[in-house]
């Protein structure tokens, strides 16, 4: 199993599809779980593609946390079809979340375009991966290339980064020799996430709408004004 994560429109569906292409050239059997929050049509691009799909819609509830709870079906639903690799893609919306499994090869896609501070703000997505894929390298110049790589590498210096471009889909085959080499399981018995969740339960988790902090009950942290 591969865990695939990414802030929103960094190019998390074209890496897996160009991905996929490559690997489906030495017939490998691919899955894909793809989460997200609302809605979603990405899961018709896989299925177009003859790739296996389930989607997962957290609606109410926070997408990395719905994530975690389903996991370990979605693996064993993996092993029911018989395939060789199951790629999860995340909804990648929140920065302090991480789906990164111990043991469980990682990958977090970021794009160039979304700044050069921009690594030190996604988080633990970023920090406990294995791999980080730069997307739209092709729109920026070269020294913005380097420099947003250079932070990459600043916030993850044991990361394999590698440059992908989602459209043509060169750099894909790098990546999918990487898939093809990650460690095979049996089940997630006992495996661990590498970062906590977030700390919920407070009473907006709870459905609270009033603002106020006479309506403030559980987990909640106040900025020191």
């Amino acid at each position: 199993m591969i865990t695939v994560s990414g802030p929103p429109s960094s190019g998390k569906t074209s890496i897996i599809e160009k991905t996929i292409k490559e690997l489906k050239k030495k017939e490998i059997e691919i899955a894909v779980i793809k989460f997200d929050c609302l809605s979603t049509a990405d899961e018709m691009i896989y299925q177009k593609k003859g790739i296996k799909t389930k989607l997962g819609l957290s609606g109410s509830l926070c997408p990395d946390h719905y994530f975690v709870n389903n996991i370990d079906a979605c693996f064993r639903w993996g092993r029911q079809e018989n395939v060789d690799i199951l790629i999860t893609e995340s909804a990648g919306l929140c920065n302090r979340c991480s789906p990164h499994i111990k043991e469980v090869l990682s990958v977090c896609v970021i794009d160039n375009l979304s700044g050069y501070h921009t690594p030190k703000k996604i988080g633990p997505m970023l920090k406990f991966a294995d791999i980080v894929v730069i997307t739209k390298g092709d729109i920026v110049s070269q020294a913005e290339r380097e420099v947003f790589a250079y932070n990459v590498k600043k916030v993850n210096p044991h990361a394999k980064i590698l440059h992908i471009n989602g459209i043509t889909g060169q750099g894909a085959a790098q990546l999918s020799k990487l898939f093809e080499i990650a460690e095979d399981y049996d089940s997630l018995d006992e495996k661990k996430l590498r970062f906590t969740m977030p700390a919920a339960l407070c009473s907006y988790c709870l459905g609270e709408t009033m603002i106020g902090k006479d309506y403030h009950i559980g987990n909640v942290k106040n900025m020191n004004l």
